[in-house]
């Protein structure tokens, strides 16, 4: 079993950044695909970002620019750099893991973008 816990959400002011991280737990092999989803309010689950273990990165069409994921496969983390974040940012991000054919996700953590 994997435990997935994210961290550093919060409330940030229209143009500013916030890094989230990730941290794995459980793995005895190297995590397959480390991604980032989202969930606004009345809306789907959303792709945000995700990388394979090789260094493979995909990105939101939307979002490309702006955010970048990025992982340290020696400690199971995963981040999302999110810069000139906008009140349309604000959501949950949520983390998600591929590991031995299985899909795991986090608790979540909320991101606010407001003045």
């Amino acid at each position: 079993q994997l435990q997935l816990v994210e961290s550093g959400g919060g409330l940030v002011q229209p143009g500013g950044s916030l890094r989230l991280s990730c941290t794995a737990s459980g793995s005895r092999f190297s995590i397959d695909v480390m991604s980032w989803y989202r969930q606004a309010p009345g809306k789907q689950r959303e792709l945000v970002a995700s990388m394979t273990s090789d260094g493979s990165t995909n990105y939101a069409d939307s979002l490309k620019g702006r955010f970048t994921i990025s992982r340290d496969n020696a400690k199971n983390i995963a981040y999302l750099q999110m810069n000139s974040l906008n009140p349309e940012d604000t959501a949950v991000y949520y983390c998600n893991a591929v590991y031995i054919l299985k899909r795991y996700w986090g608790q979540g953590t909320q991101v606010t973008v407001s003045s």
